[in-house]
């Protein structure tokens, strides 16, 4: 009786130790995260340095905002002042900032815009309303297939009525940022 267990024992060993398999594999999976990146054309050159202003003077400049984004995104336009000054005249410099094609940095001769201006008012205004992505200028949307390309063409004048306290004014240091966010 002892061999009979001993052989009945080894025998459903064997049994419960044969099986069939089968197996099926998904390999090489990864996760890439996607990116959104903007540049502008401007080389770190601001794109006003205006001296010796009077009342009446204006101007413009350009500024083509390329887009390396490889996801749907929203680009807004808003400001950051510094350093600002004593004597503030930055409410009588009016603005119009519009959005187009051709554009460069180099020159506004083939800048076309498209749609009406995204922006007129006053520089004291824009920087004080226009702050951040969630109240800035825009958007325009990419569709993650770059480079996108949009060219802003930002003019300005100097009121004509400013009265004579604005001699030896000037603006506070304004920088103009345009961010993406993908949307």
């Amino acid at each position: 009786m002892p061999v009979g267990l001993m052989l009945s024992g080894v025998l459903v060993w064997q049994a419960s130790n044969a099986t069939f398999v089968g197996s099926t594999a998904n390999t090489g999976n990864n996760w890439t995260a996607g990116t959104v990146g903007l540049t502008n054309d401007s080389g770190g050159v601001p794109m006003f340095q205006i001296t010796n202003m009077v009342p009446g003077d204006s101007g413009s400049h350009c500024i083509k905002i390329t887009s390396s984004a490889s996801v749907p995104s929203t680009v807004k336009l808003y400001s950051d002042v510094s350093a600002v000054p004593t004597n503030n005249i930055s409410s009588y410099i009016n603005l119009t900032i519009e959005e187009g094609n051709g554009g460069t940095y180099a020159s506004c001769a083939a800048f076309t815009p498209v749609g009406g201006a995204a922006y007129t008012g006053t520089l004291a205004n824009f920087t004080s309303t226009k702050t951040s992505f969630a109240n800035g200028v825009g958007p325009w949307s990419l569709t993650g297939n770059p480079p996108e390309n949009l060219s802003y063409r930002i003019s300005w004048s100097f009121d004509s009525s400013a009265p004579n306290s604005t001699e030896d004014g000037s603006t506070p240091h304004v920088s103009f940022i345009w961010e993406a966010q993908n949307s």
